[in-house]
């Protein structure tokens, strides 16, 4: 078997998005984080940061009751092609939709989006999930910027999000260590995490040959 696609599901603040962007370059594929992001954003003809909001997390239940209402309301149906909304519905749809055109071109690194889920049945896709102790993911959190309060909730609320949504759309308790080839603690350092995906993406290939 040779694979063609990885897929890499994080914790929030585990390094994820760096050790994917060091496999991509050690293997020279395209790396889809924050390209998949602006292609969504391209398609929906809307800014980024309006995708970003609604990547991998439940729309809350406000939105959700206030979307219900305009859909069955006349003048809601009449304004919502003019009020453009980009929620998580529409994100999750294009999401669905550009995934097996990028996997069907090969060569690429694919970061969380729910693409270890939406590619699960592919044969050419390897899947990692990539994890920390929570006190490496403040510290993490922190080296990026982050206050110690701010770098302590998002590392305790960030995946609850996550969780939701992947529980909302595909019924699985993320992550699903099933649906995982391996699983990296990223602890032991972005390189040697890297390696250890490379080694094991060459080792399964060939067992799997």
């Amino acid at each position: 078997m040779q694979f063609r696609v990885v897929t890499l599901e994080r914790e929030y603040g585990s390094g994820g998005g760096e050790i994917a962007a060091r496999l991509a370059a050690r293997l020279g594929w395209k790396l889809w984080d924050q390209l998949l992001t602006q292609e969504i954003a391209r398609r929906l003809d809307c800014e980024c940061r309006a995708v970003e909001e609604h990547e991998e997390k439940r729309d809350p239940a406000y939105y959700r009751l206030l979307k219900a209402f305009m859909r069955g309301s006349f003048e809601g149906s009449l304004n919502a092609p003019r009020l453009g909304m980009v929620d998580t519905e529409c994100v999750r749809e294009m999401v669905k939709r550009i995934l097996p055109e990028i996997a069907e071109a090969g060569d690429c690194v694919i970061v969380g989006r729910g693409s270890a889920y939406y590619l699960s049945e592919r044969p050419d896709t390897f899947h990692v999930f990539v994890y920390a102790h929570f006190q490496e993911r403040v510290r993490r959190l922190r080296a990026r910027g982050k206050s110690e309060h701010d770098a302590t909730e998002l590392a305790e609320t960030v995946d609850n999000d996550r969780a939701a949504f992947i529980k909302q759309y595909f019924d699985v308790e993320w992550p699903g260590r099933h649906r995982f080839h391996l699983m990296v603690n990223s602890g032991m350092g972005d390189e040697v995490s890297t390696d250890i995906i490379l080694d094991a993406l060459e080792r399964y290939a060939k067992t799997s040959s």
